[in-house]
């Protein structure tokens, strides 16, 4: 058997066929951040603000108590960023202590946390070292247990999560070193041979794949007699003859992960271990994601508490000009900016998580915007700090421990918050996806009005369509609740947020306004505006967030948990918020998109290389893009299992 020479070649519309086949096409709970996108500011799907119930709340803090003691004692951060690896004994205890089955039933061996929870235990083993916190995320959020819970049949169940839930490691493979987010053009290969698989291909990236007992992977299986064919997943033993990994990849930040290249060459996989019909990987991959990338978020706010802790007490400690430099009004607003953020961060994560465990609210845009936002915040909140510990903060801290100050990694975690902005969907990755969903009601009632390819007949028959529809819809968004007064006065205790929630659903009809607007002016050009859809996006995740954190002020307020200094934080955030959602509208309409597409035309065109001289460039010899020929490996295997 030969295993395919050469990549798919795909169009671009072809491409847009693969993702858009792999989207949920169907909307059969509520969302939240859809409504918002139509306009329609639907607060009672987020207030009162959902709790867990008593018990999952119990063994949540059981575990988090267990959790805090291994991390403060068994974990060195300076160690592992030092040797860029977690030390073996560390994983073991992670192990021992249930960590790998922080999301696997308890019928499998796991501990059974909510997702809160979950997210709460990332957050605090993140804390401890990013590293960890990324491997046991990687091994939850998107290996094994993940599309196994959602799609694996009972025996793949009974079979593979006890073994996740004590002892496997495992990871999931997608990314190819020729395909990122466009998976049409896919290589590795799952060619059907009996009651098997045989694969064949080069996977990058594999997070967790270098100490990984068990992989996640999608490999593309050819279409023939009795095979759909298609991009399906596959678990796979990593001990298997032919699997090869051939490096360990180094990284800017997060030094102690285990992320490799990994070679397929003619793997035997069982058709037992193919997880859902085969065509079904993307969906599967898409699906699993939806709640998965909520683990990034659950990163960015730990990040955000360390650097206002910090931030707090660097500012109290450090004078300048005979005055501690919090009390200076520019680095005050730095921490004004840590504080409000990472409670607005807080907010948005715990109300996704707990709309997931409830399963009553669809959350795929929610997930995405969690994501998106906490990624973009978290990386500047590092920054500021950066900034506030001046020279002190660009030092490492092995450095500042050296000359016998208190080793304080500021750098470090600014390094290691850089890839969250391109981790599971880059921004501008996450920037379309959301826009697609966002959009999707104006598609299904209108999207044959702009397809070439479809018939007169069907455009006036869409014509016709998005004319009723359009009828009922753009009259709600000339006036709403918004413009009253009294709306929301429940959200008014000594501090006023009420005012913030009436400008959250002014904000939704002017953005739903602002995207029909764009769509009558583009039409079928829309997708390719994706300065203004990224606009739009980032409105609708500061619209999200303002939602987020009045409600939870509220709840706080309720349970007199630190209700007058949540009012405070939500209303600076809102605030904050507001400000930069003017600017974001502002450009919708005034920006340099057109202008900055003649540059890059030009610099593509090679009209300004004399703008690249009077350099030298250290980059060394090679191809932009190794070489992923199928075959088999003429490197040592690197894969080292931790038992």
């Amino acid at each position: 058997m030969s295993a395919p020479s050469s990549k798919p070649t795909v169009t671009e519309r072809e491409a847009r066929q693969v993702a858009e086949a792999a989207r949920e096409q169907d909307w059969r709970k509520p969302s939240f951040a859809k409504e918002l996108f139509l306009g329609r500011f639907r607060l009672d799907l987020i207030h009162p603000h959902p709790l867990p119930p008593a018990e999952d709340s119990r063994r949540g803090e059981e575990f988090l108590a267990k959790l805090r003691v291994f991390c403060e004692t068994q974990i060195d951060a300076a160690r592992i960023e030092r040797e860029a690896r977690i030390p073996d004994e560390v994983i073991s205890g992670l192990k021992e202590i249930g960590a790998l089955g922080m999301k696997i039933d308890t019928k499998y061996g796991g501990l059974g946390l909510t997702q809160v929870y979950y997210n709460k235990a990332l957050a605090l083993a993140g804390s401890a070292c990013p590293a960890v916190g990324v491997l046991l995320s990687a091994h939850q959020s998107i290996g094994v247990p993940q599309p196994l819970k959602l799609f694996g049949t009972d025996e793949q169940k009974a079979e593979f999560l006890p073994r996740c839930a004590r002892t496997a490691i495992s990871a999931f493979l997608l990314t190819e070193p020729d395909v990122g987010s466009d998976p049409a053009r896919l290589a590795t290969s799952a060619v059907p041979d009996g009651d098997s698989y045989v694969l064949d291909g080069v996977k990058l990236w594999t997070t967790n794949g270098v100490i990984a007992d068990l992989l996640v992977v999608m490999a593309r299986v050819p279409k023939s007699e009795g095979h759909k064919g298609g991009i399906t997943a596959f678990v796979v033993e990593t001990d298997s003859p032919g699997i090869t990994v051939e490096n360990r990849n180094a990284f800017m930040g997060l030094r102690g992960i285990e992320n490799g290249v990994t070679r397929f060459h003619q793997v035997r996989v069982p058709a037992a271990n193919r997880i859902g019909p085969e065509g079904a990987g993307l969906k599967i991959a898409l699906t699993t994601l939806n709640t998965g990338r909520l683990s990034l978020p659950a990163s960015c706010v730990a990040a955000g508490k360390w650097c206002l802790k910090i931030a707090r007490e660097w500012s109290a400690a450090r004078e300048q000009w005979g005055r501690p430099i919090a009390d200076h009004e520019a680095v005050g607003a730095k921490i004004s900016f840590i504080a409000a953020t990472t409670f607005a961060l807080e907010a948005v994560l715990d109300l996704s998580s707990q709309m997931a465990d409830e399963d009553r609210n669809d959350i795929r845009i929610e997930g995405a915007l969690a994501k998106l936002f906490s990624s973009e915040m978290g990386w500047l909140m590092a920054d500021e700090l950066v900034q506030i510990r001046g020279g002190r903060g660009f030092e490492t801290a092995e450095s500042l421990a050296a000359r016998g100050e208190k080793a304080v990694p500021a750098e470090q975690v600014l390094r290691d918050l850089r890839i969250n902005r391109i981790f599971e969907g880059s921004t501008e990755i996450m920037h379309l996806l959301i826009a697609r969903e966002a959009v999707d009601a104006h598609l299904k009632v209108a999207g044959d009005l702009i397809d070439p390819d479809k018939s007169l007949q069907d455009k006036a028959k869409a014509g016709a369509n998005a004319g009723v529809f359009y009828a009922k819809w753009l009259p709600k968004l000339v006036a709403g609740t918004g413009q009253l007064p009294g709306t929301y006065g429940e959200f008014r205790h000594g501090i006023d947020l009420s005012r913030h929630l009436r400008y959250v659903e002014r904000g939704a009809r002017k953005l739903a306004r602002s995207t029909f607007y764009a769509m009558s002016r583009w039409q079928g050009r829309m997708e390719t505006k994706q300065g203004f859809l990224g606009r739009i996006v980032d409105i609708g995740a500061e619209l999200f967030a303002m939602s987020a954190v009045c409600v939870r002020a509220e709840l706080l307020r309720t349970q007199g948990d630190h209700g007058r200094e949540a009012y405070q934080l939500a209303d600076a955030f809102c605030e904050q918020s507001h400000i930069r959602v003017e600017e974001l509208f502002g450009r919708l309409w005034t920006n340099t998109d057109d202008i900055d597409h003649k540059v890059v035309k030009g610099v593509m065109g090679g009209a300004y290389t004399w703008l690249e001289e009077g350099i030298v460039d250290p980059s060394g010899d090679g191809p932009w893009i190794a070489d992923t020929t199928p075959g088999p490996s003429k490197a040592d295997n690197l894969h080292r299992p931790v038992n």
